[in-house]
């Protein structure tokens, strides 16, 4: 039971810091730390207490790596359903690439940690070859991880409920299809239509503001479709301002912002996106020092674990340097006792 005292330490330090601020990332690792904490705790309890809990602890053991294997074949059957609704990129490919690491990384890992006879091979060339299988599953059990702390936070985040009445509605673009508002985008809209309409009629209803830029491949900018889509759906044109000109979610924000300003609405701001785009949204609008609170609209089943795939590796990259830190470090302490076995002692 000694690891109840740091899962109860995780839980705390979650609640403290998702009170201070929701919109950090860091709540997500204190919540899967304190998670697994507790569940690594009642496994060993369960296992402590005779030979038949054990084997029950045996068998959990078995059904979780082949719900890993029933993860894998889903995800490799959400690429090729991706590919044929989406068309061919590689952000449609991810969950098909998820799907096929899922399989060969532990059949690598054992492969070079298993395989090689140390005695046989020429000099220190086993020992390397084993400690890149530990690297490799060091490296990949700090992916699954990190994923797991940004996945289940999102879904957290993501039932984030305002409670204020906003003064303005920022909806994030997504791009369009020919020009017209497409599904994705419309949820949204939806969205954030619903919110301005459940101001009631004594207070004034908030602005709205269709944010998004022309791309290359589209014939008007997203927000003059999107404000378009608005007004035929009944919201009073006076409270519409479409911002035309950013390009990424930050520059959404950004510019959205000064839009705002520009129309006199101070006051608190609720950002519109879907729903697996409400935390790293919500981690951007921290980041320009904000107090923009996020909320999610419904998506496609099928299009969410490329998108959220998606969402997790533009997190990762915008935390390089820290994420590059920790796996030098791990590539740190296999190297120390690569070093070490190696010594002639």
């Amino acid at each position: 039971m000694l690891l109840l005292l740091p899962a109860v330490v995780f839980a705390v330090l979650y609640v403290v810091s998702r009170v201070r601020d929701a919109r950090r990332l860091r709540n997500g690792v204190f919540l899967v730390a304190a998670l697994g904490c507790l569940l690594v705790a009642g496994v060993l309890e369960v296992a402590a207490t005779g030979p038949a809990q054990q084997s029950a602890v045996l068998l959990g053991v078995v059904f979780v790596g082949l719900l890993v294997v029933v993860l894998a074949l889903f995800l490799l059957g959400n690429g090729v359903t991706m590919l044929r609704s989406e068309g061919r990129s590689l952000g449609n490919l991810l969950s098909l690439l998820a799907g096929v690491a899922i399989l060969l990384v532990p059949v690598a890992a054992a492969v070079l940690v298993f395989g090689p006879d140390v005695v046989e091979l020429p000099g220190p060339v086993g020992v390397v070859l084993v400690a890149l299988g530990v690297l490799l599953v060091f490296v990949a059990g700090y992916a699954a991880a990190t994923f797991a702390a940004f996945g289940l936070y999102s879904l957290v985040y993501s039932r984030y409920r305002h409670t204020r009445t906003p003064a303005t509605v920022v909806v994030l673009g997504s791009g369009l299809i020919r020009g017209e508002v497409p599904p994705l985008l419309r949820s949204r809209l939806d969205k954030a239509l619903s919110v301005y309409r459940s101001v009631p009629g004594t207070v004034a209803r908030p602005l709205l503001v269709p944010s998004g830029g022309q791309g290359s491949d589209e014939p008007r900018a997203e927000g003059d479709a999107m404000a378009e889509y608005l007004l035929a759906q009944g919201a009073d044109p006076a409270d519409v301002r479409p911002e035309t000109a950013s390009t990424s979610t930050r520059e959404n924000l950004l510019l959205s912002r000064e839009v705002q300003r520009a129309a006199g609405r101070d006051g608190s701001t609720l950002v519109v996106t879907n729903d697996y785009h409400v935390l790293r949204a919500a981690l951007l609008a921290r980041s320009i020092g904000s107090d923009a609170q996020v909320v999610g609209s419904p998506t496609a089943a099928y299009y969410v674990p490329s998108a959220f795939l998606r969402e997790y590796i533009a997190i990762m990259v915008e935390h390089r340097r820290l994420n590059a830190a920790a796996v030098l470090m791990l590539a740190g302490l296999v190297g120390l006792a690569v070093v070490w076995s190696l010594l002639p002692i």
